[in-house]
Parts: structure tokens; sequence; C-alpha cells
């Protein structure tokens, strides 16, 4: 199997938006209402082909590199999160949508969860799938700036193997060659490459305590909002899911079990299923 078996049968198209000045790479497929789905940190809109063909039967859908990551362009300083909602903004007036569904993956979650917390007029129903953004664990972002530098700063295709291993319970069945060989590809753009510090400034104490999302910002949240969590999250237990399903008003919190940090991807059909009743308001 291959990104390009996993769409067969859909109809998409790989283009650049201009986001603001920045060109942004977005897969688009379907109709209906606009869904936009954002994946975590150093990643790219590849983490979600699995679920395109199921959503693109009910839905626009819109997987985007965020700002600075994948083949989307970055700018000259750190990418905190309100620079990642600022674009999110951008692109969503750049293809004429005034209300999406958003899907958020890690720092994906982070961002769509600021954006529906300060500007919830742009936001219909809110996806968060393991989502950063309530707690700065030191542990955990010493491996996440560790093993990004490390995969980044040499050739060795096995240390981008294994940046992606961090993330599944399951490596042998979802670390495939060809995620290797995108994110290795990604990993070595000059302009990547250059931008490393920048993407990676929320590992660093002094930018991510600023940029939590406070209890106050998820009380504020007012989309339907559904979480979603690996029991397996390697970044991140169980208890921070739990408060942040009791701080946003009337969220569900669903738990899957065998799941590492992207059950997307690990858990395609399952969490397909779920995410289109939600989204639609039928479950």
């Amino acid at each position: 199997m291959t990104f390009w078996t996993d769409l067969t049968g859909t109809p998409f198209r790989l283009e650049y938006v201009d986001a603001g000045g920045i060109p942004t790479r977005t897969l688009r497929a379907g109709a209906g209402e606009p869904v936009v789905f954002l994946h975590g940190t150093s990643g790219h809109l590849e983490a979600f082909v699995r679920n395109i063909p199921a959503h693109a039967r009910h839905f626009d859908c819109h997987a985007i590199d965020m700002l600075g990551h994948g083949y989307t362009a970055g700018i000259d300083a750190p990418y905190r999160i309100p620079r990642y909602v600022e674009h999110l903004l951008r692109y969503l007036d750049a293809v004429g949508i005034e209300r999406a569904h958003l899907v958020g993956e890690s720092l994906g979650g982070w961002v769509a969860g600021r954006l529906a917390a300060d500007h919830p007029d742009r936001v219909a129903r809110l996806t968060l799938v393991a989502p950063g953004g309530t707690v700065a664990n030191p542990a955990v972002m010493e491996r996440i700036r560790t093993s990004t530098r490390a995969a980044v700063q040499s050739d060795d295709v096995g240390l981008t193997r294994k940046r992606l291993e961090l993330l599944m319970h399951d490596p042998v069945k979802d670390v495939s060659d060809e995620l290797v060989a995108v994110r290795h590809d990604i990993y070595h753009r000059p302009e990547f490459q250059a931008g490393l510090n920048n993407l990676l400034c929320l590992q660093e104490m002094e930018n991510r305590r600023p940029d939590l999302l406070t209890e106050e910002q998820l009380g504020r949240i007012a989309a339907p909002t559904l979480i979603v969590w690996g029991a397996e999250n390697p970044f991140g237990e169980i208890p921070e899911a739990k408060r942040m399903n009791a701080a946003i008003p009337g969220s569900r919190l669903e738990i899957f079990a065998e799941c590492g940090h992207w059950p997307q991807h690990e858990h395609a059909e399952r969490f397909d299923a779920l995410n289109i009743a939600f989204l639609t308001g039928r479950g």
C-alpha cells in the first residue's frame, strides 16, 4: 500500500494556495461542508492520507502543510501559536471558507483549539486528536527536540524512521517506507533546515508556557468538541486528556486502546467512522 493506493477512487488535487503571502501546500478532495486537517510538530499533510477517502464522501476536505512545515513556506521568526493561527485564518480566507470544521492532531490540535477559543465564528465543530498545548513537560519537550534535530541534521534515514516510530504503538504496521521517505525529503529541504529553530521554538519553556491553552481559553470553546486520545500516547498521559475534556464545555473524550500519538493513522477505520458521525451531527 502507498499514499496513492490509499487515495484510489478518490478524486483529489495537490496545489499551493497563497495564504497571505505564504505558499501553502494543500490536498483537497470531496464536496460539502469544509473540513481542515492540521498535523503535528515537524509533520505534514500525509498524516491524514488514510482519512481523506472516507471524509471526502461527506465533506470538502483540506489537509494542509502548516506554517514552515512540509512543503509550505516559513517565516523568519519563531513559529509561536498566534502565528500558526494567523496562517490558518489566512488560508481560510484565501480559499473562501467563512466557517469550517477543524481536525487537529498534536500541534494541529493546539492551533485548532486556540483558533476556536479566539475566533468562535470561524469554527463549526472541533476534533482534537492527541492534542498538545495544555502542559509543558520537560522530558517530552526534550524528546521531541532531540529526535527531530537528529533526524534533520543527519542524512541517516534510520533517524527519520526512529522519529516516526516514536509516534506509533505498532511502528511495524504504521511506519511505512513511503512515510519515512516523504518525511526524510522534507527534513532535508534547505528551507526546512533553515527554519528548524523557529519550528522547534515551542519545545523551549520561554516560548511554550506563554502559549499554553489556559482553562479560561478552553472554557471559551463553543464549538461541539471531540477529543481522541491514544492509551499509549508517548507524548501525553490520559489524565491530560481528561483535564482538557473537563475544561471544554460539553466535550466528548474517546480513548483508543493499543494506540500511540496518531489515532487517525493507527486506527483509521475506527477514527473515520467516529469522526464522520461527529462532524455530521449523527453521533
